[in-house]
């Protein structure tokens, strides 16, 4: 099948990915910005879900806010835009990938994307406002980019787990075979 053939050609699917991600992001972001105040929770269904402001000056869970301004900068901000970079080559480089690894991989440019442009536009600092658990047993706080980073990490994870699964029942029957 050529690419003029495909039903939705993946330009379309990556162009759809990023701005519904991104926008959703900014957008949600925005919101937090404009409608939570700093230390107070919104707590919903029954406190398993809680709306809470803040700005993140690490990466996950807040890993390295503690650094300095400049390392932050440089391993945040720079290193995580030579990963999208990366990530794009690999994108155009691989582009007849398959479906699930190319909606994964879109999946993680989103949310970089989504983080980094925070990143640019505020000192440094990314815009949290979700938190998620029962009782004690709770997310930190993250917002729109984090889940789409998350959803394609565990989507390639996944995929992975599933692809040995394959290799090892395909080794063990070509062994029964011989």
């Amino acid at each position: 099948m050529s690419e003029s053939d495909e039903k939705f050609p993946r330009v379309w699917v990556l162009l759809g990915i990023l701005i519904l991600g991104i926008g959703i992001d900014q957008g949600t972001k925005w919101w937090a910005t404009q409608s939570l105040h700093p230390h107070t929770v919104h707590s919903y269904f029954g406190d398993t879900f809680r709306l809470t402001y803040a700005l993140n000056p690490g990466a996950f869970l807040g890993l390295g806010g503690n650094l300095s301004a400049t390392a932050r900068f440089w391993l945040l901000t720079g290193l995580n835009s030579v990963f999208l970079v990366a990530l794009i080559v690999v994108l155009i480089v691989n582009w007849k990938m398959r479906p699930i690894s190319f909606v994964s991989l879109a999946l993680l440019l989103s949310g970089g994307i989504g983080n980094l442009i925070d990143r640019t536009t505020q000192n440094g600092l990314v815009t949290d406002f979700l938190n998620v658990g029962i009782g004690s047993l709770r997310t930190g706080i993250f917002n729109v980019a984090d889940m789409a980073i998350m959803a394609g990490a565990g989507i390639l994870l996944w995929q992975s787990f599933r692809d040995e699964k394959a290799r090892q029942t395909n080794d063990s029957s070509a062994a029964v075979a011989q």
